[in-house]
């Protein structure tokens, strides 16, 4: 049985409008700190730069970096937590999936690392749950000439395009049928790293392998 082959990598181009550069988040203001070359302790580092924006019925997920410049243990902290998030205070990690419901602004929201005697906080930060979302990628594409054992593709039906805000679990899928295709503008993505992955197939329904996984800062 032949399978159809994408004949080249995904490429992703940059959209009129919704697609943004990536950001670094700045350190945050130490609370309290040691005195270090002293003998004294030193208070944890954290950063980063959580998404501002989550979509509804889409899950949301943010972990900053942290460490202690003394290796201890750290502990974290959340304040003015979104309901629908969940936070783990051995991570810093805030995520959920937001509902419809949910939809609103969230303001003043600061995660702190402790190790204990003394404490580093993130600068405050909002986060935006909407039902729709701006941003958008242009993917573009070879379309496949050949068929995986090197013979003529004669028989191509159309595309499938994988996506998600993890690598490893492109949950997200769109459905081209139309072959004669060599671009496709993906929108309503929220602010996030999203991850695109292609097949492509024919008439019998007979799926390509997927293609390189490409990757996009939104927002």
């Amino acid at each position: 049985m032949r399978k159809v082959a994408l004949a080249c990598g995904l490429g992703v181009t940059l959209a009129a409008g919704g697609c943004g550069g990536g950001g670094g988040g700045g350190s945050g203001d130490a609370k309290s700190g040691g005195k270090g070359a002293g003998g004294g302790n030193r208070a944890p580092q954290i950063s980063g730069a959580a998404p501002p924006e989550a979509l509804a019925d889409e899950f949301y997920d943010f972990r900053p970096d942290a460490s202690d410049p003394d290796g201890d243990r750290l502990v974290f902290s959340v304040s003015n937590k979104p309901v629908w998030a969940q936070f783990d205070a051995a991570t810093g990690r805030l995520s959920g999936t937001p509902a419809t419901r949910d939809v609103g602004v969230y303001t003043g929201i600061t995660i702190v690392a402790s190790d204990g005697r003394s404490s580093t906080a993130l600068p405050a930060f909002e986060l935006a749950v909407t039902q729709t979302a701006s941003g958008m990628v242009t993917l573009s594409w070879l379309p496949p000439t050949r068929n995986a054992d090197g013979s003529s593709l004669r028989d191509l039906a159309g595309y499938r395009i994988y996506l998600g805000r993890d690598p490893d679990a492109l949950s997200r899928v769109i459905v081209l049928n139309n072959p004669g295709l060599t671009r496709h503008v993906v929108d309503n993505l929220s602010s996030a790293t999203w991850h695109f992955a292609m097949t492509s197939f024919n008439r019998k329904g007979q799926e390509s392998r997927r293609s390189a996984t490409v990757s996009k800062q939104v927002g």
